[in-house]
């Protein structure tokens, strides 16, 4: 279920309908400034929306002052234990506290807080990990530990109403993934505040943004969550927004710089895909267009299976092909097909169109066809799937043709922005 409710993390809006926001997590010690505010500036560029800073000292507060009017996005303090950080925070500045109510030293402390943060119209995040329930539910986390989850959650969300501050989101978070999913999945039901979602101590770059693909992933495409953080075992910042993005790219929520597909490989492979496919990735980097990129490691296959990208190129031996939303642009050498690939990208940004020569293209369509009648006997999957979809068209077959342009997210709450 959406969440009804929206706030506002400095001018960043979160939940009732608005964009997906990522946000992840300061690696240093927030009292370096000078370290602190170079990783929020490279979190920034990477496309982080929001970040969070701990604030465990004195001299963490003190800095807090000048991160939140030097750094360019939103800062949340990460308070735990002790309630008067989280007070002198809401003083030097913070656009948000992120707060556990559970370990912060009772209700009279909570409700100091919730005063202050009313009166400053500032919003907190609150919520609990698996790892650090309210001691009254450690029983029943140990028989069901999704309802203790959101047993907990509910708790303080009570808590927070009854000291009349509505001003919140709410994270609930596991390490264990499927348990991540149904806790969330029951909270959003019983709740109208916004939701942080992550799956906590995900673990390596490689694992954890797995674990964290699949526990996220699941849920946006419920339409569940409206801001989450990759918690990975790194101190480059940057990777768990990078991550972030490619999920929300995938899942078609929000658009931010290139999108490249690539083919698995196979044994028709005639060139050197691996490092082409690098090359392409790390050239793209410095894009921030959203222009979609398809690499296919042969020209059996046509281009039919990336029609839809704005760029691709299909090799053979030898030559390639340069191809625009299915249509052949140019036949060129094998070895300028990456720099005449982003040629053709740059022209098109440069004139706000892609410019198509019909000569180069009846050229490079005559090419295509010759390889694809010396492989006419191979029963590619682009060739089934057009057989499949003349039999349909003929009448002589009653297969149900999948739209693949079709998102699962489609017409949701979130606008691609």
């Amino acid at each position: 279920m959406a969440s009804k409710r929206q706030i506002f993390v400095g001018g960043v809006p979160i939940g009732g309908g608005a964009p997906v926001v990522v946000q992840t997590m300061t690696k240093t010690e927030t009292a370096n400034l000078a370290a602190t505010m170079e990783q929020i500036h490279r979190v920034a560029e990477a496309g982080a929306d929001i970040v969070r800073c701990a604030v465990p000292r004195e001299k963490d507060v003190e800095a807090l002052r000048t991160i939140v009017k030097e750094s360019p996005i939103p800062i949340i303090a990460d308070i735990h234990f002790n309630h008067t950080l989280a007070l002198k925070a809401i003083d030097a500045g913070a656009h948000c506290i992120r707060l556990n109510p559970g370990n912060i030293g009772g209700r009279d402390k909570v409700a100091e807080v919730a005063e202050k943060a009313n009166a400053a119209n500032v919003p907190m995040r609150i919520g609990v990990n698996s790892g650090s329930l309210p001691k009254h539910l450690h029983a029943l986390e140990r028989e069901a530990p999704v309802e203790a989850l959101v047993a907990a959650a509910v708790e303080f969300v009570e808590l927070m109403e009854g000291l009349d501050f509505e001003n919140f989101k709410i994270s609930i978070k596991s390490t264990n993934v499927p348990n991540t999913i149904a806790a969330n999945r029951l909270l959003s039901e019983k709740v109208p505040y916004p939701l942080h979602l992550g799956i906590t101590e995900a673990g390596t770059k490689w694992a954890g943004s797995l674990k964290s693909a699949v526990g996220l992933g699941t849920l946006l495409a419920d339409g569940i969550g409206d801001t989450i953080r990759i918690s990975l075992s790194t101190f480059h910042a940057e990777e768990e927004v990078k991550v972030a993005w490619e999920i929300l790219k995938a899942l078609q929520l929000r658009e931010r710089g290139p999108v490249l597909i690539a083919c698995p490989t196979c044994g028709r492979l005639q060139f050197d895909m691996d490092s082409v496919v690098a090359e392409i990735e790390q050239r793209l980097e410095s894009y921030a267009e959203p222009v979609e990129v398809a690499v296919l490691g042969c020209a059996v296959n046509g281009i039919g299976e990336a029609s839809h990208a704005d760029f691709g190129i299909a090799g053979a031996k030898n030559e390639g092909l340069i191809f625009t939303h299915g249509k052949p642009l140019r036949k060129v050498p094998q070895e300028t097909l990456v720099d005449t690939l982003f040629e053709e990208i740059d022209k098109s940004l440069d004139r706000g169109k892609v410019e198509i020569d019909e000569a180069e293209s009846r050229e490079g369509a005559a090419w295509l066809a010759r390889i694809e009648e010396e492989n006419a006997g191979e029963l590619t999957p682009e060739k089934i799937a057009r057989m499949e979809r003349e039999a349909v068209e003929k009448g002589e077959s009653d297969k149900v043709l999948l739209d693949e342009a079709a998102s699962p997210t489609a017409g949701r709450r979130f606008t691609r922005a």
